[in-house]
C-alpha cells in the first residue's frame, strides 16, 4: 500500500480500539491502556489537537497532545504524551506528518512551545522527536514510586 493516500484526520472515540492494536503491536504485548478514556478526555477538547493517519479506512498512526496552561511556571504550552505508528508502516513519514498536523494547529493558537517525554532508552522515538527539531527543556522528569 502506498502512503500517498494518507488521510491525516481527527481522532474520534470509533478509533480506540485501532488505535490499541497500533500500541500493541509497537509494544508486543496486550494493551493495557484505556484508549477510550484517553480519547474522550482529550480529543473532546477543542484546545487540544489529535490526529490519526488513515489509510485506505485503517487507522495506521496517531499522535494525542493537549494543552497544559500555567504548570510549574511554564507560559502556556502543549505536551504530547502518546504517538504511535502502525510498524508496518514506520519510516514512511506518518509521524511526521502527525507531527506536523499538531504543529500547525498550536501554531495558529498562538502556542510557542511544545513537550514530549521520551525513555532515553527508546532511541528510536528519541531520534524521531530529533528530526522534528525537539531539543532538551529546562526541565527533568522525576518520579516517586508508592508502594
Amino acid at each position: 500500500m502506498s502512503v500517498d493516500n494518507i488521510l491525516i484526520r481527527e481522532l474520534k472515540i470509533e478509533d480506540a480500539d485501532e488505535v490499541r492494536k497500533i500500541n500493541s503491536a509497537i509494544t508486543q504485548k496486550p494493551s493495557q491502556i484505556d484508549f477510550k478514556r484517553i480519547i474522550e478526555e482529550y480529543a473532546g477538547k477543542k484546545e487540544n489537537a489529535c490526529f490519526v493517519a488513515e489509510l485506505q479506512g485503517k487507522v495506521v498512526g496517531y499522535m494525542i497532545s493537549y494543552i497544559l496552561a500555567g504548570g510549574f511556571g511554564v507560559e502556556k504550552s502543549a505536551w504530547i504524551p502518546m504517538v504511535g505508528v502502525d510498524p508496518k508502516f514506520m519510516g514512511r513519514s506518518i509521524g511526521k506528518r502527525l507531527a506536523q498536523e499538531i504543529f500547525n494547529f498550536y501554531k495558529k493558537a498562538g502556542i510557542k512551545n511544545i513537550y514530549t517525554s521520551v525513555s532515553w532508552d527508546s532511541a528510536d522515538l528519541l531520534s524521531f522527536f530529533k528530526t522534528l527539531d525537539f531539543d532538551g527543556s529546562r526541565f527533568i522528569n522525576l518520579r516517586k514510586v508508592l508502594e
